[in-house]
């Protein structure tokens, strides 16, 4: 399943605000006064400075939440270490998978025998989860329990035979604070290609409704050096290239 990232709501005016919360920290008058004295170009061009200053606290005014699809348990159970942010995954307890999508990594895809072995697999564990939730809500029927209830008690233990490939849905948001974080990790090469492909997908949707405040996103070596030592990917330029421009 392919991977799909959209942006589905995030703070009004992102950058305005952004723009109000640092200037009201020096300036003698209110919000009112603030705000009638910031254009569109005032903002771009204050934010510019903001930014390239590193001055990072006032962003967390601002919030970006994003419905994300096609994505694997494995990615989750590192996107959830960002810890800074909230996240709602579709369940195994409540939802039945008798046919469950899974993701292939690239290198199992593009290898004829590792994708014969890896769907063979998954097609195994498939049928282990149907047999296995039909067996216990069997069982807690004959308990008298009724079959609803017995139907949600089955699956909550047979999901336990799913695998990390197991493809699941989540919404997560974070503030624009806790994103500058996530991309300087996760948009880095050395990332696991698949959350890289995530946070990468996510600035990209960011970026479209705050150029200005993700201007200089994404890993630590498009603003400074490699924090990789002797584990750098070696390709500095062509991921500066990349994230300044957004392609």
């Amino acid at each position: 399943m392919k991977l799909k990232v959209k942006l589905i709501e995030h703070t009004p005016n992102p950058e305005k605000v952004v723009a109000e919360a640092a200037k009201l920290c020096y300036s003698p008058v209110g919000i009112d006064e603030i705000e009638q004295n910031l254009t569109d170009e005032k903002v771009e061009k204050f934010l510019n400075r903001l930014m390239s200053y590193g001055h990072e606290s006032v962003v967390e005014h601002v919030s970006f939440t994003f419905a994300v699809e096609g994505v694997s348990r494995s990615l989750t159970h590192q996107l959830v270490r960002h810890r800074i942010a909230s996240y709602s995954q579709q369940s195994q307890r409540y939802v039945r998978l008798n046919k469950f999508d899974y993701i292939i990594p690239p290198e199992i895809e593009n290898d004829e025998k590792a994708r014969e072995t890896f769907i063979k697999t998954m097609e195994h564990i498939t049928q282990s989860y149907v047999e296995l939730s039909n067996i216990l809500k069997n069982k807690y029927i004959d308990q008298g329990i009724k079959a609803k209830d017995a139907e949600k008690k089955a699956i909550e233990d047979a999901r336990y035979v799913f695998p990390n490939a197991c493809e699941t849905k989540i919404i997560v948001t974070m503030n624009a604070r806790s994103l500058f974080n996530f991309f300087k990790h996760r948009c880095c090469n050395r990332a696991q290609w698949e959350i890289r492909e995530l946070a990468y997908n996510m600035f990209l949707e960011v970026r479209k409704v705050a150029p200005t405040l993700f201007k200089y996103c994404g890993p630590s070596c498009v603003n400074g050096s490699c924090s990789e030592g002797n584990m750098t990917c070696g390709k500095i330029e062509e991921v500066r290239a990349k994230y300044k421009e957004g392609e």
